[in-house]
């Protein structure tokens, strides 16, 4: 007989999940009577694996063959918290471990609690919308925007169809200096359709002036690029969100600016003087020199990104405290909130006075952070990271969701991995917080979802710019994007379209998965599939704001609902080769559903639904 504990469980650990300060925790353990157990602890840690306390665990009832051990215990400060079980019979004390989600507890991890801030708050409007995420240049040209003082050399694109330029120049450099000129206004006229997929955040990758597309490598922080307009027209892009019930985030790159840059200056194409041209610069103490002026610390090795010193305090004062700081401009004009790119790699101290500033300029503004690990736990760089337990970050981009779905969809797992991540993250990040996270199955990072389904092909960039999916390839992974983003939809957070995954569009990674908006050729199948989702969650709250408890998660098959002020909502997907019967319930939505009788339904083979009652 096993000892049974499940700290994802009610009649386990209560409450589930993360705690705050004197908030009291009550655990059950079961224990088999032969065990003859005379002592029972719950022995628990600082993240820094100092102890922190023992849990003393009394015997409170037995329930047939077990003994049922009760203990309770509260934190008096925030923090990551880790515990075991030590466990004392007549014979010796054992201790027992965590091992995956059920409870054959042999030598493992150890369990973990968060204990958050009380008054650690998201925003309401960020819980459980929905994000479109635009690679600005990509997206839609409209006007001819005054290119005055855009860096050089650039080359812009004739035609909107063509492919984005993925050849290395003869020095075998890859400059990222093509455009196509989609810009703020295209975005603005554009809004209707948008809003249309029940967006309710439009997340915008960089969009300062810099030299390359992706403009990751900052060249003026507060001047938008002039490929995509004015900040009038940045206004007027943010008014029209607004008017759609549409928040508009944007991408903040504090960890390096550009080499070509007012602050770093290498090409002396702006005014003043760079940190690369003089130690008397004002900017030279952002940058670490290795020795001035060539050999500096980038990111990545990149010498184009010269990473900065982010505890600088002239440099915290241009990004976050100055009276016109960075973080202060793009909110006044009509910011919303920022996506804090390579969150990892911006100190805590950093990413609290950000958030703080943030929310005294616009309280109810989202600070979101890119981290693809789950980021309750996350050690970068040898540190471990407080990004809830300090309250640093609203949310983040939800990469363990986006690995789960893959998985099921593509064979790797049955459904018990699935649950195990979703699960893991209800259990290890604070409610408001899940409520909130990006949930993606695409980026600019990524290779588009269509081809990530079918194909992990990695070959030259020559390759993958002359590789499509087969006619094959592509019906197979057609079909599996209509449950991947149905399960998207129905899991707990913010599910986030990469542009253009809701009209098909395919590729590989950079610069593949970048490439324009086919406007006039989308798949209308997954568009109005994304547009069905939108208005299925926009209508139904638990959806947005409900919790989520698995029945059923194996044998291809996966079943959970969704709860919330009363109501319960019954999601099914089955991605096996036989039918499913399951209790009846009125359709919100399906896909492949064979028989509908009086007492059940009939999920066909790779057949999903939502059901209500």
């Amino acid at each position: 007989m096993r000892i049974l504990y499940d700290s994802k469980k009610l009649q386990y650990k209560d409450p589930f999940g993360t705690l705050t300060p004197g908030k009291t925790c009550t655990l059950h353990i079961h224990i088999p009577c032969s065990v003859e157990s005379t002592r029972v602890l719950c022995v628990i840690r600082q993240e820094n694996g100092s102890h922190a306390m023992n849990v003393e665990l009394f015997r409170d009832r037995r329930e047939g063959p077990y003994d049922v051990f009760r203990g309770q215990f509260s934190f008096d400060r925030e923090g990551l918290y880790f515990y075991h079980f030590s466990i004392t019979n007549p014979y010796g004390t054992f201790r027992l471990f965590k091992q995956g989600d059920d409870t054959n507890m042999e030598a493992g991890d150890l369990w973990q609690v968060s204990c958050v801030p009380e008054d650690f708050h998201t925003p309401d409007w960020a819980k459980g919308a929905i994000i479109y995420q635009l690679f600005p240049d990509r997206f839609r040209k409209a006007g001819s925007p005054d290119l005055t003082g855009k860096l050089e050399p650039y080359t812009v694109h004739k035609s909107w169809n063509e492919d984005v330029d993925w050849r290395p120049t003869p020095e075998g450099l890859v400059l990222n200096n093509d455009f196509f000129g989609g810009n703020f206004q295209g975005i603005t006229e554009k809004m209707d359709y948008i809003a249309s997929l029940g967006v309710t955040i439009l997340y915008l990758n960089p969009i300062s002036k810099s030299f390359s597309s992706h403009r990751y490598d900052t060249g003026d922080y507060k001047v938008p690029d002039p490929m995509l307009g004015t900040l009038d027209d940045f206004k007027a892009m943010c008014d029209t969100a607004h008017a759609h019930g549409i928040r508009v985030i944007l991408d903040g790159v504090y960890s390096h600016t550009g080499s070509n840059s007012l602050y770093f200056n290498k090409e002396g194409a702006f005014p003043g003087t760079g940190a690369y041209q003089s130690t008397d610069s004002p900017y030279y103490s952002w940058y670490t020199f290795y020795n001035w002026p060539n050999s500096y610390h980038s990111w990545w090795n990149f010498d184009t990104l010269p990473t900065v010193n982010k505890m600088d305090p002239s440099f915290i004062r241009c990004i976050i405290t100055g009276e016109d700081s960075v973080v202060a401009h793009w909110l006044r004009l009509g910011a919303d909130g920022f996506r804090l790119d390579v969150a990892d790699e911006l100190p805590d101290e950093f990413l609290k006075l950000l958030y703080d500033r943030v929310k005294e300029l616009k309280p109810d503004a989202l600070v979101l952070g890119e981290v693809w690990e789950d980021a309750s736990s996350k050690v970068a760089y040898d540190r471990r990271r407080t990004y809830f337990t300090n309250a640093e970050l609203d949310a983040v981009m939800n990469y363990p969701y986006r690995t789960a779905i893959l998985n099921f969809m593509r064979g790797f797992d049955s459904g018990s991995g699935f649950k195990e991540a979703v699960m893991s993250i209800a259990e290890n990040y604070p409610p408001q917080v899940v409520a909130c996270n990006m949930n993606l199955l695409g980026t600019h990072d990524t290779p588009r979802i269509l081809t990530a389904l079918v194909d992990d092909f990695d070959g030259s960039r020559e390759e993958k710019a002359h590789r499509h999916l087969s006619r094959h390839q592509w019906e197979v992974a057609h079909e599996r994007l209509l449950m991947a983003a149905f399960l998207q939809y129905m899991l707990p957070g913010s599910p986030s379209i990469y542009y253009g995954d809701e009209a098909g569009m395919e590729g590989y990674k950079d610069p593949f998965n970048r490439r324009t908006y086919p406007w006039g050729r989308e798949d209308q199948e997954l568009t109005e599939h994304y547009t069905r989702l939108g208005a299925l969650r926009k209508k139904y709250e638990p959806l947005r704001l409900g919790d989520i408890r698995f029945f059923q998660a194996g044998d291809k098959h996966l079943g959970f609902t969704r709860s919330w002020g009363g109501k319960t909502l019954r999601v099914y997907a089955n991605r096996s080769g036989d039918a499913w019967e399951v209790p009846y319930g009125k359709i919100l939505l399906g896909y492949n559903l064979q028989v509908v009788a009086h007492d059940c339904l009939v999920i066909g083979p790779r057949g999903f639904c939502v059901t209500e009652g």
